[in-house]
């Protein structure tokens, strides 16, 4: 599958970079991601490419997303394996700060509803590259960084109103789905060395409202 994704991925970047388009495009988004790892909370995100015809722009898109949580799942992976400290020092092992980037590769089709209204379906295919701030296993008052990736698709659907000749407002519904992960190895006087799994679930539904502009 992940040998699939990289391929797509080539033939989209040669067809991208041999485009001869009349103008581009960029759009500014904002909206509310529930990822499954997570809690949901505020997305930001920017889209540029190329404008191809009335039915078909390609191009990439980054978006950012913030949140500070407790891994229950980590917490109870401490547990089970017979942690030697208690509950609440556990949950305290497992505070986390998770930065999110998606970083994707787009192809939009639009449809026109009305005389200014269009509707659209978006497909992309990228990477999440997650930064993640965690707390170390024998002092849980110090943070470490981590990066994380994974190979990510996305699927959306959204309407695009058209305000001047070169803007558009736009909103889409999205599903986003990838799980980074790494695995590290702590040494607790009660099971010894044992080595943990850090999964983050980030796949889940996105709304999000934005400007979009040709130039």
């Amino acid at each position: 599958m992940k040998k699939m994704i990289v391929l797509l991925l080539l033939i989209f970047l040669v067809s991208y970079s041999n485009t001869e388009a009349q103008r581009n495009f960029a759009s500014v988004k904002i909206g509310y991601f529930d990822p499954s790892a997570t809690d949901g909370g505020f997305i930001l995100g920017y889209q540029g490419g190329k404008y191809i015809d009335d039915f078909l722009d390609i191009g990439w898109s980054v978006d950012w997303f913030n949140k500070n949580y407790v891994d229950k799942d980590l917490a109870d992976q401490f547990q089970s394996a017979g942690s030697s400290l208690n509950e609440e020092i556990n949950e305290l092992r497992a505070k986390t700060n998770l930065h999110d980037f998606p970083v994707m590769f787009n192809a939009i089709a639009y449809f026109q509803a009305g005389r200014k209204i269009n509707v659209y379906v978006n497909g992309a295919l990228g990477a999440d590259i997650l930064l993640v701030f965690y707390r170390n296993y024998q002092n849980p008052s110090d943070d470490e960084m981590r990066f994380a990736f994974d190979f990510s698709w996305r699927l959306a659907g959204g309407v695009a109103y058209e305000l001047g000749k070169k803007s558009e407002l736009v909103a889409e519904l999205s599903y986003h789905s990838t799980e980074p992960s790494w695995t590290y190895e702590v040494d607790d006087p009660a099971f010894g060395k044992k080595t943990f799994e850090r999964l983050y679930d980030m796949s889940g539904v996105a709304l999000k409202v934005g400007i979009k502009y040709y130039y």
